[in-house]
């Protein structure tokens, strides 16, 4: 197969407000699914609570974070809304637990790149509903053929780590060879940074133009994770899902520095301005 990176397109407030799904008012939480969330570490309790509550806030209908119990015990006052597995990550890849019950799925904020981590991601790819890997889920390996969508969600270096592109290579043009490897790979990349890329494994790519140098934090990645969780449960598009994500996630940051110093914003503050940035793309 010839690989032929594509020439970017920009996803729009117009794209945006043309491709956000409507609340019916007769749903219920069935209607938008159940997410489960695979995340966090006792040392790392706080990247379960972003996603999740990144999760919670983008339209998804119940959510399960499996984690360890040290975890949950820390995290859970913060997002008592959800449900929580105990060690969930290793009854994952034990197959002690289904994932049939999930309309999406995703994993790596706050955990390990172990190999307690790796069987996890292998049961999830076995599965046919789409998934998100970040951070600890971020490895070398090839993928599967499968009906529904894997996304990756790397910041440069961990990009170079699982490509072998050269970071500063990378960086000279981040659209040419995140379009490449998301077809070289058959997934969705999710290339963060100034200018996010989005190149989906046909080819299609797209640049995000929200988004400053308050995202610089950590915990960012983390929030972002969730959201596009979140609304893989209400789109019925895949691909918007992850745009939009991308897209509503920068425009947070964006609100931010309206008033406040991008020195200054928390990860978990961009859920907190998040309720009214989506407001504004409602139409």
């Amino acid at each position: 197969m010839t690989l032929i990176p594509s020439t970017p397109q920009l996803w729009t407030t117009a794209h945006v407000q043309s491709t956000l799904p409507r609340r019916d008012s007769n749903s219920h939480k069935g209607s938008f699914g159940t997410a489960l969330l695979i995340a966090g570490t006792q040392e790392m309790p706080g990247a379960a609570l972003l996603a999740g509550l990144g999760a919670m806030r983008s339209g998804l209908g119940k959510l399960v974070i499996a984690t360890e119990p040290e975890a949950i015990a820390m995290i859970v006052s913060g997002l008592p809304e959800a449900t929580y597995l105990q060690n969930g990550l290793q009854q994952i890849a034990q197959r002690k637990s289904s994932i049939d019950p999930y309309r999406a799925a995703a994993i790596g904020p706050g955990t390990h790149p172990d190999s307690a981590t790796e069987s996890a991601v292998m049961v999830l790819l076995e599965s046919q509903i789409p998934i998100i890997l970040d951070a600890g889920a971020l490895s070398k390996r090839s993928y599967p053929t499968r009906q529904s969508p894997v996304i990756l969600t790397p910041h440069p270096a961990e990009f170079a780590r699982i490509t072998g592109v050269d970071i500063n290579l990378l960086e000279t043009n981040r659209s040419h060879y995140a379009s490449l490897w998301a077809q070289k790979l058959q997934v969705a990349i999710v290339l963060k940074g100034p200018s996010t890329v989005v190149a989906f494994p046909d080819g299609d790519t797209w640049i995000n133009p929200t988004g400053n140098s308050a995202l610089a934090k950590g915990g960012s990645g983390d929030t972002l994770t969730g959201m596009m969780l979140g609304m893989l449960c209400c789109h019925e598009d895949w691909k918007h899902a992850v745009l939009n994500a991308v897209h509503i996630h920068g425009a947070c940051a964006d609100e931010w520095i309206t008033t406040r110093s991008a020195h200054t914003l928390l990860a978990h503050e961009l859920i907190e301005v998040l309720p009214v940035v989506w407001k504004k793309f409602d139409i």
